[in-house]
């Protein structure tokens, strides 16, 4: 009975990790024709309660608005140009509401001069700008045991809402952008990377990877079922020799 259930257990794993595997294949499909997609307007203010990762990650958009003033806050960031931090700051929509805007990548000397609150390159606050990008979901909580601190201004991940909570937008998209579009399938070398000198902030730094191991733990799991299966075979098979047997049970017990 045991070896029954271990063989049922198993297989169902096995069979749980295809479907993912599917789900997985049809995401990474999804989201690569999405990457070539011509940039959309933001999807409308009543739609916003709606956008989630299915139907909107990596969603190429465009927007238009102006920063608002000291609405900036900076992230944990750990990208091919090294640590630092991604630059978040509220724009004010054209079209009504907030949205947070993740600028780009800036290394930690940067950090003195984005963290109070500068709204662009230049140093002017209130500009108006049209921006392209990636349209993402918020990432509650924190990093691996890390949580956010939005007292000390500590983010280790883009919580939309705490941020906008944090900064009094009482209007915004329960999502944020990536500004900039990178290429599909473009990567950097390393050693140009390293050589960066800005300008600061960096934008077009999304990695669009998925991890994509399910076919390995499929296998693992029907394999694992197989050997079940096949130690139960060899156990039936003794115990009918032994019962077909003229020999006692017990004399062979006792030998």
């Amino acid at each position: 009975m045991a070896g029954v259930t271990l063989f049922l257990a198993f297989a169902a794993l096995g069979i749980w990790q295809v479907e993912r595997r599917d789900w997985k294949l049809a995401l990474m499909q999804r989201v690569e024709e999405r990457l070539h997609a011509t940039p959309r307007p933001l999807p409308a203010r009543a739609d916003w309660p709606h956008v989630d990762s299915k139907g909107y990650e990596y969603l190429p958009v465009q927007v238009q608005g102006r920063w608002l003033t000291g609405k900036t806050v900076l992230t944990q960031a750990t990208t091919e140009l090294g640590a630092g931090f991604w630059v978040l700051s509220a724009l004010q929509l054209d079209a009504g509401g907030q949205l947070l805007i993740n600028r780009g990548f800036i290394p930690q000397a940067q950090r003195g001069t984005w963290a109070a609150g500068m709204a662009d390159a230049s140093g002017q606050t209130g500009g108006h700008v049209q921006i392209q990008g990636l349209l993402r979901i918020s990432e509650p909580g924190g990093g691996y045991l890390r949580r956010n601190d939005p007292t000390q201004q500590r983010w280790h991940s883009r919580d939309v809402a705490a941020i906008a909570q944090t900064l009094g937008l009482r209007d915004a998209a329960p999502f944020f952008i990536d500004a900039g579009i990178p290429k599909p399938g473009a990567s950097s070398d390393a050693a140009t990377a390293a050589a960066y000198a800005g300008p600061w902030p960096r934008a077009g730094m999304t990695v669009v990877h998925f991890h994509n191991s399910h076919l390995v733990y499929a296998i693992t799991w029907f394999g694992l079922a197989a050997m079940v299966a096949a130690a139960a075979l060899a156990v039936t098979r003794y115990e009918l020799r032994i019962r077909s047997s003229d020999v006692p049970v017990q004399t062979l017990q006792n030998r």
